[in-house]
């Protein structure tokens, strides 16, 4: 089976700063278990690299990356990692007074 694109988003918001959504259906498999593969990116306006970045590739699996701190991500499905994801974009818009 070939990887079936599910979801592909491009947004500049009103600061802005860059969101791109995107995500895979793909063969369900040892390195992709849940049968998905992501990359969720937010990056600010000036900035070259994502401030906040949740991915799952091989042999990392699901994780994230805030800034410069990375730890793993407990994925339960795309509508949590995309509420999470969120999240980590809104904090990091507050602690910067944005």
């Amino acid at each position: 089976m070939k990887a079936r694109l599910l979801l592909r988003q491009k947004l500049t918001d009103s600061d802005g700063d860059l969101k791109e959504l995107v995500a895979w259906r793909v063969v369900v498999n040892e390195k992709h278990p849940e049968g998905v593969r992501y990359r969720l990116a937010f990056i600010p306006q000036g900035h070259k690299q994502p401030a906040v970045l949740y991915d799952n590739h091989h042999p990392k699996g699901h994780h994230k990356h805030v800034d410069e701190s990375e730890s793993l991500y407990s994925f339960s499905g795309a509508r949590q990692l995309i509420e999470d994801f969120e999240k980590d974009v809104v904090h990091w818009k507050r602690k910067r007074g944005q």
